[in-house]
């Protein structure tokens, strides 16, 4: 039965579904040797589709990975960038790299840091950036200024951005300076485009520095052990890797 191919990458554990519809525009997918446009389908079962000039079968699938990064300021979230910038798959090792099929789930600002997970389980980036389900976000944000107690709890009501009103979040201050910013945490459950960032100008109060902490239960700094640095990734644990199955089988029954 024919399948559209960001289907069967995204099934294969190839790429998320979005980057798998990145890498056909890019021109870097073949089926029975002719680069396919967006939106064509082929039959996984009796087709032959490449991706990078390498034959794709699911008996092919490389072995699950799970990572989290800490990424550096600058660095796109994509696999993919046509200007050439530093993306995060540049960070990894060439035995990460290459073969594995591992992309980002979701995305993190190029001016923003801190955590973001990598993996080549297309099953778990689907079930993770699903609109109909939330995942929370932890960030810790300096802004311009000292919001007032009104400004905080509007945040955490939700204002609207072009049109749609933001879900509830949660806003609390965890640092003044005499330098006029301040240090919030900000917990979200949404991942509308640079939405913080958007929010604390609307607000009055413009954002210095974004850093994400966690995702859900995974965080940068686990109990007992040191902050994982700027730049580099660990495995994630195995209560990490459950936490995401999780989150896959409520998003399906959500």
């Amino acid at each position: 039965m024919d399948e559209r191919l960001q289907k069967i990458l995204s099934q294969w554990g190839i790429a998320s579904r979005r980057q798998a519809e990145e890498m056909i525009v890019a021109g870097r997918v073949k089926v029975n040797g002719k680069i396919v446009q967006l939106g064509e389908k082929a039959k996984p079962d009796l087709d032959k589709i490449e991706v990078d000039g390498l034959p794709i079968r699911p008996e092919n699938r490389p072995e699950s990975i799970y990572l989290l990064l800490n990424k550096p300021m600058g660095v796109i979230s994509t696999c993919w960038e046509p200007r050439k910038r530093s993306n995060v798959l540049d960070i990894l090792s060439a035995e990460l790299r290459n073969g594995t099929g591992i992309h980002p789930v979701g995305r993190l600002d190029a001016d923003s840091t801190g955590a973001l997970l990598l993996t080549n389980d297309g099953r778990v980036t689907y079930g993770l950036t699903h609109p109909k389900y939330c995942l929370s976000k932890t960030y810790q944000v300096w802004v311009e200024g000292h919001p007032q107690e009104l400004i905080l709890k509007l945040w955490r009501q939700g204002i609207v951005l072009a049109g749609k009103k933001t879900l509830p979040a949660k806003v609390k201050v965890l640092k003044e300076c005499n330098s006029s910013q301040t240090l919030l945490e900000v917990v979200i459950c949404e991942g509308r485009n640079r939405q913080i960032r958007r929010t604390a100008e609307k607000l009055g109060h413009r954002v210095l520095k974004l850093h994400r902490t966690a995702i859900g239960q995974i965080k940068l700094q686990l109990p007992g052990e040191s902050v994982l640095p700027i730049g580099h990734y660990r495995p994630l644990k195995d209560f990490e890797i459950e936490f995401l199955d999780d989150q896959i089988i409520q998003s399906k029954f959500s």
